[in-house]
């Protein structure tokens, strides 16, 4: 069965473009225009990716963004922004609502192909892998997509589930930050390390009991990361 993109954008001429792209890559592509009906497919369809623009009538991107980790039918979809915002807050905003992705526009549909392919191939990896994670009071079930810290369920975006599970896999290993870059999101690009460094702060909050002294999570300077739970002394 051929994998579903719904792709939400209200310039035709760019929904028309990415479309052929993506139905030439062998994707099944659902469209939207504006953000009212975007939400109504998502809810009925539960595509297997969402590329979403962020300046959209009736609800604009970050809306629908907040929208779908918030409800846990719909939270496992991975999210890549579109937009002709090049801010830097922008995009690290859009990172921190949950997406996965985020591209500026003018860009080649050939890349955006590239990262849709990324996306959803570590996704699928993930789903493959039956075996329970475990460090300290930290769980991941690959199995069923699920992470727990101390029994209390976490929620995650694909790409938080997918930095997380590679560290989980090499717990007490420093991984480059080039290792996360290309195992995590599937390749690498210009302006990649600050989007890694918004994962890595969104992934501390969550599975942090302070996000500002890690337990887990640790920065090795110059480096890169690692997965070690530490337990504080005294």
């Amino acid at each position: 069965m051929k994998q579903r993109i719904l792709v939400v954008d209200d310039d035709p001429d760019v929904v028309r473009l990415l479309r052929g792209y993506l139905e030439q890559a062998g994707y099944e592509v659902l469209v939207a225009h504006e953000g009212e009906t975007a939400v109504h497919i998502l809810r009925r369809e539960k595509p297997d990716l969402l590329l979403l623009d962020l300046m959209l009538p009736r609800k604009d991107g970050w809306e629908i963004t907040r929208l779908v980790r918030g409800d846990a039918a719909l939270r496992h979809i991975p999210i890549i922004m579109l937009t002709a915002r090049v801010d830097e807050t922008d995009r690290i905003v859009g990172l921190e609502l949950g997406a996965d992705d985020y591209v500026t526009k003018p860009y080649s549909p050939r890349e955006v192909v590239a990262r849709v392919r990324a996306r959803l191939r570590n996704f699928g990896e993930a789903e493959t892998r039956p075996p329970i994670l475990q460090v300290g009071g930290l769980a991941m079930d690959c199995g069923r997509y699920e992470v727990r810290v101390d029994g209390r369920l976490i929620e995650l975006t694909s790409t938080e589930f997918s930095l997380l599970r590679i560290l989980m896999e090499q717990t007490g290993y420093v991984l480059t930050r080039h290792d996360l870059i290309t195992k995590a999101l599937g390749h690498d690009y210009e302006g990649l390390d600050r989007t890694l460094d918004s994962h890595i702060r969104n992934l501390r909050r969550k599975i942090e009991p302070n996000h500002r002294q890690p337990t887990y999570l640790h920065t090795v300077y110059g480096v890169g990361y690692k997965l070690e739970w530490l337990v504080a002394s005294g």
